[in-house]
């Protein structure tokens, strides 16, 4: 083998992925090269540059890129399945800030983090932005276990300094100066792990936090993620807050969250046309996240009009408002939404095909992280492979056939294989 093939390694199997929301690329028997952590081409037949390398196959398994999770609580996964028959703000005090507040105790914070990532990777996960607490240090442990399970991403600590609970709320110079040494301590250390801005959402950062982690943004040129527009009541909420704003994406806007850096914005239900046309021209990321939308506000977001108007959407788990931590199965729940939503509309708006909800659980979500999610060339081999024999059927299925089955009616036991910018990871 020369020198220049030593960093190249062959798979085969039964390849599907979606360079455009628009279809599927599919080939049978197809073959992956890559090179060092990175696809070189996809191939129906192996060139002959490449008869003297080994090949990994996989036979009869599909292989398909790995799946992106754009907004996960990573300290909530106690609370899967906990309190859904309540509005957002009831569950927030009845459940979620009292379950937070047990991570200013490492022990518990180990533990919890060890489970959610591992939770994550098994159910095919390969890139996330997670949110932690506002204890900088477990924010800081979490990126640490994410970072040795080999999953790439982000990792937010949480800022709150107003309208929280006494037992769990920040002194607004603690909070900023908290964040500073987290970034510090943090930035550049893992390959492929970082931090991220995390202002809870606008009722719980003061216009003077906000205006510091601005300027935090600007300094150390870091994405930002928070909440926009999740529940009616959080509207309200909002509207008593800021009556200067004629909108709750504006206040976002007004204190430099959106345009600067990468931005993702979980829910984004209740927006509107002005809202949507502001986060497409500042390039703002919607993560969808399906299930908390039915579970806590009853409710589906506009998936269409935001790819009509040429918004970034990606999926997302949303731990614990949504009670499913693979987004294989955020998929179906996102297709499902469409159709309420179709329905909403008087069929205005389409649902989604299999094909663009595939997309934006991939390479929709997965272009936050730069050329992920996808097996195209230059793209990092974020991967899985999938044995779906055990999910019986007595007629043959073609490759779409079968990843729509898995997609549906599979689980992480059919994940047999799974892949992070080239690295195999258990």
């Amino acid at each position: 083998m020369s020198i220049c093939q030593k960093n190249i390694k062959i798979y085969k199997g039964q390849i599907a992925y979606t360079p455009t929301p628009e279809g599927f690329m599919t080939v049978e028997d197809g073959f992956i090269v890559v090179e060092a952590s990175k696809v070189k081409d996809v191939y129906c037949t192996l060139p002959n540059k490449y008869k003297n390398i080994h090949v990994e196959d996989y036979g009869n398994n599909l292989i398909i890129p790995g799946f992106i999770d754009l907004h996960s609580h990573a300290s909530q996964v106690a609370n899967r399945g906990i309190g859904l028959d309540k509005e957002l703000l009831d569950w927030l005090l009845a459940h979620t800030f009292k379950e937070e507040t047990k991570f200013e105790d490492m022990n518990y914070a180990e533990a919890a983090y060890k489970e959610h990532i591992n939770l994550l990777i098994k159910n095919g996960t390969t890139r996330a932005s997670l949110l932690g607490t506002i204890h900088r240090e477990s924010a800081e442990l979490l990126m640490d276990i994410a970072a040795r399970a080999g999953l790439g991403g982000f990792v937010g600590k949480v800022n709150m300094d107003r309208e929280s609970p006494d037992y769990y709320i920040e002194n607004t110079y603690h909070s900023i100066s908290e964040t500073e040494k987290f970034i510090r301590n943090t930035l550049g250390k893992y390959k492929m792990m970082g931090p991220i801005i995390t202002p809870r959402f606008v009722p719980a950062t003061t216009p003077q936090l906000m205006w510091a982690l601005r300027e935090i943004v600007r300094k150390f040129d870091l994405p930002v993620q928070s909440h926009l527009s999740e529940d009616i009541k959080e509207l309200e909420y909002v509207k008593r807050l800021h009556p200067e704003f004629i909108d709750y994406a504006s206040i976002y806007n007004y204190f430099g969250m959106f345009g600067q850096r990468p931005t993702i914005m979980a829910h984004c239900v209740y927006v509107s046309d002005e809202e949507i046309a502001l986060m497409a021209r500042s390039g703002v990321y919607v993560a969808h996240c399906p299930a908390a939308n039915f579970n806590l506000s009853g409710s589906v977001a506009p998936i269409r009009k935001f790819l009509l108007a040429g918004v970034n959407v990606g999926l997302g788990t949303d731990i614990g408002a949504g009670h499913v931590i693979s987004i294989k199965d955020v998929i179906w729940q996102a297709i499902q939404a469409s159709r309420v939503y179709e329905l909403r509309t008087n069929h205005k708006y389409k649902a989604l095909t299999t094909a663009e909800a595939f997309y934006l659980a991939t390479k929709g979500g997965g272009s936050f992280f730069g050329k992920v999610g996808s097996f195209e060339p230059g793209y990092d081999f974020d991967a899985l492979v999938i044995d779906d024999s055990n999910i019986f059927t007595v007629n043959p299925r073609n490759i779409l056939e079968r990843l729509e089955r898995f997609i549906y009616i599979g689980d992480h036991r059919n994940i047999v294989q799974k892949f992070i910018a080239g690295e195999h990871v258990i």
